[in-house]
């Protein structure tokens, strides 16, 4: 018996040919070739299983599923998906926790430095024939080295940020909901701090967080005003966690220093959002969480726990969500 998995999200053919070189027998794989959810509740219709990665699945797109048995997010973050109205029709969901999580973490410190020493505008500038060395730079560039860090949520990625961290002699901050014991703070060479204190005592802020009802929003206006002013914000979280309209303000007035966002509120981002106009921001399309290193083991996993469903057999229990 053959089953169809479904990709929701647009692929190249080069991508998707790719995909079926892995995929386990008795599988055939279709994915998505143009955007929108007309084209998802299309692709989704006759599928047993379905795949999503960046892009959203709202109780729209799930309620044109005839035959679904599960949705596997590629990836971790299940804010963009409706579980509730996915539990209510009996469509199971799956992640592939922490297949992400060091990609992520390099990736933040990528940002780290490129934000602090200006490293994608002197490219940009550069590439246009302006030679914009020292002293000719937006702000003043500085180290990453000795300063101190603040981590929003610690989870596998947050503890691989902390871990790569150290080799620079950071001070390193943390906020999580259930709060590590000494031994693992002292293993780690991290202090557990309000998201308050982290806000007003990082050289650095990295946000690790889901967006939830409780983070949505926490990155505002009013915790900017409380930031350092040589402050630099990394999110590579959720675009929702940071009103975009007070980080504009902020870097525009030079409330903050610097910025990098690898996700936004809205995705894609609207080429002319008004982020994009500023030069001590650095902006990327949500890259962070995807290598060629691992690519090829996030895919088997992923079609290993939907062989697993097709047997009606157990999906290993950290890859649960509903």
């Amino acid at each position: 018996m053959s089953h169809t998995i479904a990709l929701l999200d647009v692929s190249t053919p080069a991508r998707a040919t790719q995909l079926r070189g892995l995929l386990p027998d008795g599988f055939t794989l279709v994915h998505g070739t143009a955007p929108g959810e007309e084209a998802m509740k299309a692709l989704i219709a006759e599928a047993d299983f379905a795949i999503s990665g960046q892009v959203a699945v709202p109780g729209t797109v799930l309620r044109a599923a005839r035959k679904l048995k599960l949705l596997h997010k590629w990836g971790v973050g299940v804010d963009n998906i409706d579980i509730e109205t996915a539990r209510t029709l009996g469509i199971r969901v799956a992640r592939t926790t922490g297949s992400n999580a060091l990609p992520v973490a390099e990736f933040t410190i990528g940002l780290m430095l490129s934000t602090l020493r200006f490293l994608p505008y002197g490219h940009h500038m550069l590439k246009q024939g302006v030679w914009n060395g020292p002293g000719k730079l937006p702000g003043e560039t500085f180290l990453l080295s000795g300063k101190t860090v603040g981590i929003v949520g610690l989870g596998a990625i947050g503890t691989h940020v902390a871990k790569l961290l150290r080799g620079f002699g950071c001070t390193i901050l943390y906020s999580k909901r259930n709060r590590l014991d000494a031994a693992a703070e002292a293993a780690l060479g991290v202090r557990h701090a309000s998201l308050d204190e982290i806000i007003a005592a990082s050289d650095v802020i990295s946000l690790h967080c889901p967006l939830t009802p409780e983070t949505a929003g926490i990155i505002d206006r009013a915790a900017f005003a409380r930031m350092k002013r040589s402050a630099v914000l990394i999110n590579v979280a959720r675009g929702g966690v940071v009103n975009e309209a007070d980080l504009f303000e902020a870097l525009r007035d030079k409330v903050i220093r610097g910025a990098a966002m690898d996700v936004f509120s809205v995705e894609p981002a609207p080429a002319d959002h008004p982020l994009f106009s500023l030069d001590n921001i650095v902006v990327t399309p949500h890259l962070a969480a995807v290598t060629a290193d691992t690519f090829e083991p996030t895919v088997r996993r992923m079609f290993g726990n939907i062989a697993l469903a097709a047997r009606g057999e157990p999906i290993p229990e950290g890859d649960v969500v509903v």
